[in-house]
């Protein structure tokens, strides 16, 4: 299983940045309303809830969510799709982007625009997807090994201790219900999302091939349809 990623932790700390100028809210709504397309009750509709909390910690405004939400029944918005990209960045890292767009004739230049201008590169489909497998990850505000025993007792497959949090890892199926096994057994969960995990990573040593991967995930980052960013670098301090 795949260690902690810096640029995870990065992400979080841009993504709270991101939400005092709204950028958040744009990747955050998309979310909501591609999961809606499932259903639009979050009772019944564990991915939408998911969304919705995320949305919740970031403090997205209800009337924001509720925008997203109806947004599946109404007629007149553009309809979004899910497109996933793949690339290499710089030290040959992998790279794969989530997007959700209203017109892929846009998205497509602007996340290669965002590879090239940076040292990166569009891969062909299927050529990093095979280095990634689709997990849940929880992130759990505790440590120590109580608490690992407790989230694996949860059903997690796997977990890890990083920076005072627990990485929890989990079939893609049991997401939802592993999250809220582990709130039941009384510990605080912070963020619950699918991510790409990668089988293995590519350990980045130097500073300045660190600095130009940093560069390339920010810049991807910073594309407004883009809603995630996966990479296997592993940056080495």
């Amino acid at each position: 299983m795949s260690g902690h990623s810096k640029w995870e932790t990065i992400k979080r700390q841009k993504g709270a940045n991101d939400a005092k100028r709204g950028a958040i809210f744009t990747k955050l709504g998309n979310q909501i309303a591609i999961a809606a397309r499932a259903g639009t009750d979050v009772n019944m509709n564990s991915a939408l809830a998911l969304a919705v909390e995320k949305a919740k910690a970031a403090n997205m405004p209800n009337a924001n969510i509720q925008r997203a939400i109806d947004r599946v029944n109404d007629k007149n918005a553009a309809a979004l799709e899910e497109i996933t990209y793949e690339g290499y960045g710089p030290g040959g890292v992998g790279l794969i982007i989530e997007t959700a767009t209203d017109n892929r004739n846009r998205t497509l230049p602007e996340v290669k625009n965002a590879l090239v201008k940076n040292g990166g590169r569009i891969a062909d489909a299927g050529s990093v997807m095979f280095q990634f497998t689709r997990k849940g990850v929880i992130r759990v505000a505790a440590s120590g090994e109580d608490a690992l025993l407790t989230v694996l007792d949860a059903g997690a497959e796997d977990a890890l201790e990083a920076d005072g949090e627990l990485v929890v890892y989990t079939d893609q199926k049991d997401l939802a219900k592993v999250r809220q096994a582990i709130i039941d057994a009384g510990l605080s969960v912070t963020d619950a999302e699918l991510q790409y995990v990668p089988n293995s990573e590519i350990d980045i040593t130097d500073e300045e091939t660190a600095a130009k991967v940093m560069k390339v995930m920010d810049a991807l980052d910073d594309v407004a349809d883009v809603v995630n960013v996966h990479t296997n670098a592993n940056i080495v301090e």
